[in-house]
């Protein structure tokens, strides 16, 4: 069996990699192709009565190893310039205000109409507030720069926000005094050891001569989250801090080592990084959705007792959007359909506890909300005509 296994992957992946060719000019979000991709397979097994394990534990493993490598790839490409600042300021303004006041909007209606409890309420609310990085970012390559820029900005903030607010209500039995000064001494450690891992993974970068060297600070990377989230600290501020100081070292010849290390150079290594990560963000994000497209049961992609609500939080979602956007004065498109839901709220949906489960909050909502945002994303794509001849930027600020 293990030859087949081998050949069968590969074949899946391979036929990942031509959605992936062709996402541009379909303007079809491979997510939906990578979902559909993993749920045929997965009827295919059982037409040909082919038992396989349960995969469920290797998701949240895969989607956590995504979501590094996603926010980290997206940060490598952000440009850290003055002229950027208010596309920044926006940027930061737009994440924060969809995902803690959707969130607050969305847990008031499964407190209303559900009568749950409305901290129970607000954590399952968090994770269909969270615009997906891991959909939004590959999604959007051929749009104009400034809205590409925006959408990576967004949705990587976006993540960090959702999951740092998603761990202070989870884990604060108490929403007092106590719990904000704790949440800032957290905000200030990471911050602490994100400038201090920065300037070593870095240093590393350019000192290492092995032929061997980007796998190894990959590994430290996701090391370094990995014992960051142990102690409930915001990791992906790091991941975010790290990109953008790799993504930015030609605005940085002021630090003395990085003087010594030929900037020039170093921009060389940091490609070669740069596409590494690429490469291994493509691979992860496809197992990821291949994966729970194959966990999918047909039953709860047609729930219909479900659709309603799910139908209900999208329609909330883009309406949301459409006044943020507005008041920040942003253009509607193509950014106001850009809003997938994806690997995040797969993620926080799975850690959340039994004692805070709601029965609203399922796994049918969940795989609805994903799918009806990714088609709505793909509409928005569809009918984004002639943007690149337009090339309308976003609205700057005077400065």
């Amino acid at each position: 069996m293990t030859i087949p296994i081998i050949i069968s992957i590969c074949a899946l992946i391979i036929i990942a990699y031509l959605f992936d060719l062709s996402a541009p000019k379909t303007k079809i979000p491979s997510v939906i192709l990578l979902l559909t991709l993993g749920w045929a397979a997965k009827q295919l097994l059982h037409f040909l009565d082919i038992s396989i394990p349960d995969l469920t534990s290797l998701l949240p493993i895969f989607g956590t190893i995504g979501l590094i490598l996603i926010v980290l790839e997206g940060s490598l490409e952000l440009e850290f310039k003055k002229s950027n600042y208010p596309l920044i300021k926006k940027s930061v303004f737009a994440s924060l205000i969809q995902t803690v006041g959707l969130s607050f909007i969305l847990a008031y209606a499964f407190y209303y109409f559900g009568n749950y409890s409305y901290k129970d309420s607000l954590i399952n609310a968090i994770p269909l507030s969270i615009i997906s990085s891991a959909i939004a970012i590959p999604s959007v390559k051929n749009i104009t720069k400034s809205s590409k820029e925006f959408i990576i900005y967004e949705s990587s903030l976006s993540d960090i926000f959702g999951v740092i607010f998603f761990d202070f209500i989870a884990l604060n039995e108490n929403i007092n005094g106590a719990a904000f000064g704790n949440f800032a001494l957290q905000i200030l450690l990471i911050i602490v050891i994100s400038f201090v891992a920065t300037l070593g993974l870095a240093f590393l970068l350019s000192k290492i001569k092995n032929h061997t060297k980007f796998v190894p600070i990959i590994i430290i990377i996701i090391t370094i989250y990995a014992i960051s989230k142990m102690f409930h600290l915001p990791a992906l501020i790091f991941i975010l801090l790290f990109g953008i100081f790799l993504g930015n070292l030609d605005r940085l010849n002021n630090i003395k080592w990085i003087k010594k290390a030929k900037p020039d150079k170093l921009n060389v290594e940091v490609m070669k990084f740069k596409e590494i990560v690429m490469e291994g963000t493509f691979l992860i994000r496809t197992i990821f959705f291949m994966l729970f497209g194959y966990l999918m049961n047909t039953a709860e992609i047609i729930n219909q007792e479900s659709l309603i609500w799910s139908g209900a939080i999208v329609g909330a979602i883009f309406i949301f959007r459409f006044i943020q956007l507005k008041f920040s004065r942003l253009p509607l498109r193509p950014l106001l359909l850009i809003a997938p839901r994806g690997l995040i709220t797969i993620l926080l949906f799975l850690v959340i506890t039994p004692s805070q489960t709601i029965e609203l909050v399922n796994r049918s909502l969940i795989i609805q909300v994903i799918i009806l945002t990714a088609f709505m994303m793909m509409l928005g794509l569809i009918t984004n005509k002639n943007e690149k001849k337009q090339k309308q930027p976003l609205p700057q600020e005077n400065e």
